[in-house]
């Protein structure tokens, strides 16, 4: 059984830092092997020239892997980045971001997993990640 989006805004809230939590994500989706987040668009998250800061997409990336692998476990469960890679791809305006998490491995220690984030509208992801997670419970 997987955790549905309410109880997966729990884990979050839950879990995470009070700054990671100030960047507004909200689960839109969870499933057997992923999670959808939405990051909503913020002048508080801009860079120079406009766009949405990397930090805030890594950050984002990151925070969907958790939920992604709390729903696949059916519960959250201490876990930690050991990895992570992420690619930008173009610029984020003015818009909100799909952040959608999918696990391609579980095992009993270790968690890997695939993110695209796409701004809202837009057809093509603005940044891809890859982590790697260990599950310490």
């Amino acid at each position: 059984m997987t955790l549905t989006p309410a109880e997966a805004e729990k884990v979050l809230a839950a879990n995470f830092a009070p700054w990671v939590l100030d960047l507004g994500l909200t689960v839109v989706e969870t499933g057997e092997l992923h999670a959808v987040l939405r990051l909503p668009w913020s002048a508080r998250l801009a860079r120079e020239g406009g766009g949405l800061s990397g930090q805030a997409l890594m950050a984002a990336a990151d925070t969907a892997t958790v939920i992604a692998v709390a729903a696949a476990r059916d519960g959250f469960v201490p876990m930690t980045t050991v990895q992570q890679s992420t690619s930008f791809q173009r610029a984020v305006l003015d818009t909100d971001v799909r952040v959608a998490a999918r696990i391609t491995k579980l095992g009993r220690r270790m968690a890997f997993a695939d993110i695209a984030m796409t701004a809202v509208g837009a057809t093509e992801p603005a940044a891809r990640a890859s982590t790697v997670y260990a599950l310490l419970g």
